[in-house]
């Protein structure tokens, strides 16, 4: 397997360490695609997190944008982590988890700050950052990754976090009238034996509301939970619940919903488990897929934009009586089983993405 080959169709920069997509929106005709981003290293921790930056009309053709935010203020100075983006008054936000470690603390501190553009290409830094500066005593220090969303004129941020006493993962609401200045309403959503959530997102849809979050058990690997439910006097309600992408090579999947109303999901797949394969980081971000709800059930399924790149056979996914086998190079294969009323598969070089059933379950995988 050629790991250097360029991907036609899934995202990557051209040079760099690539992790978690961060504050996807559309913004000025385009879709805007944020990144965690190493620009001067193929691996992570070797620099302090930026925001890479790329945008397309078509999910097809990318173009690669200048770094949007780099650590370089006090309050940021040991990363810019995970966040969301969100448009007011013609202004593009950005909100991110600010990273410090300023005297007295015995670890890294997480913030939330936030930078706004008006061209959705250069971004200023709000001169009153943070604008949440400690974590609520529901939460602990892992606390990053503000999901932003307005409801019925209201500003909602999710915070991921976890609570080592009870042993949860928890989402953390606030609310605003300005964006500016946050409230803290409490514990949103949470889940017992886990160390803490990640890269969450809300949103209201034709389907009802959306939650999604990546979860980190104590015990077991990581896992994204897609939810629907009820949100009403800032208690949100599940009433349907599905994990939907089950890697093996995906992580901090996050939605944002178009200007034509679809939540769209775009996740990281991983390199670091191929280090030493190639010369340069693998990793890149998955095709979008738009997210529904029918009869209870929850779908994944590509956006249309990309429909026509999947196909029914590939020689890397083989049919079995029971359900199919994705092979991978110097890994475990990929075992499905269960019942097979459809099966599509988009493949782009190395990576394959799998659509079981309609979406209802989906593969991904570095081959």
């Amino acid at each position: 397997m050629d790991y250097l080959r360029k991907l036609k169709y899934h995202y990557r920069p051209a040079s760099g360490w690539l992790n978690d997509p961060n504050g996807l929106v559309y913004f000025d005709g385009y879709y805007h695609v944020f990144y965690q981003n190493s620009p001067n290293f193929e691996r992570p921790f070797l620099e302090h997190m930026h925001w890479g930056h790329a945008r397309t009309k078509d999910f097809l053709n990318w173009e690669q944008l200048p770094t949007a935010l780099t650590p370089e203020e006090p309050y940021d100075i040991k990363g810019c982590w995970s966040g969301t983006a969100i448009v007011k008054d013609d202004t593009l936000y950005l909100f991110y988890a600010s990273i410090s470690y300023p005297k007295g603390h015995d670890r890294i501190l997480e913030t939330v700050s936030v930078a706004y553009s008006t061209d959705g290409i250069n971004f200023t830094k709000y001169e009153g950052n943070p604008v949440i500066a400690e974590h609520p005593a529901d939460g602990g220090p892992d606390f990053r990754d503000p999901a932003l969303c307005c409801i019925d004129g209201k500003y909602y941020c999710v915070i991921a976090s976890g609570h080592g006493e009870t042993r949860t993962a928890r989402l953390l609401l606030y609310k605003s009238e300005d964006l500016l200045n946050w409230e803290y309403v409490g514990v949103m959503c949470e889940w017992a034996e886990s160390k803490f959530a990640e890269c969450p997102s809300f949103m209201q849809t034709e389907y009802g509301f959306l939650l999604t979050a990546s979860v980190c058990p104590i015990e077991g690997d990581p896992y994204f939970s897609v939810m629907f439910g009820d949100f009403e006097n800032d208690v949100f309600t599940i009433k349907h619940s599905a994990s939907l992408d089950r890697g093996p090579d995906q992580y901090a999947g996050q939605v944002f919903k178009d200007h034509l109303g679809r939540a769209l999901l775009i996740t990281w797949t991983p390199g670091w488990r191929y280090q030493g394969y190639a010369e340069r980081d693998i990793g890149c971000m998955s095709v979008p897929r738009e997210i529904t709800l029918k009869d209870g059930v929850i779908y994944g399924y590509p956006a249309k934009e990309v429909q026509h790149l999947l196909v029914d056979e590939d020689p890397c996914v083989r049919r079995t009586e029971t359900g199919f086998v994705i092979e991978r190079t110097g890994r475990d294969s990929v075992v499905y089983e269960g019942e097979i009323r459809d099966l599509k598969i988009l493949r782009d070089e190395y990576i394959v993405e799998v659509f079981v059933n309609g979406g209802t379950d989906i593969y991904t995988a570095l081959l």
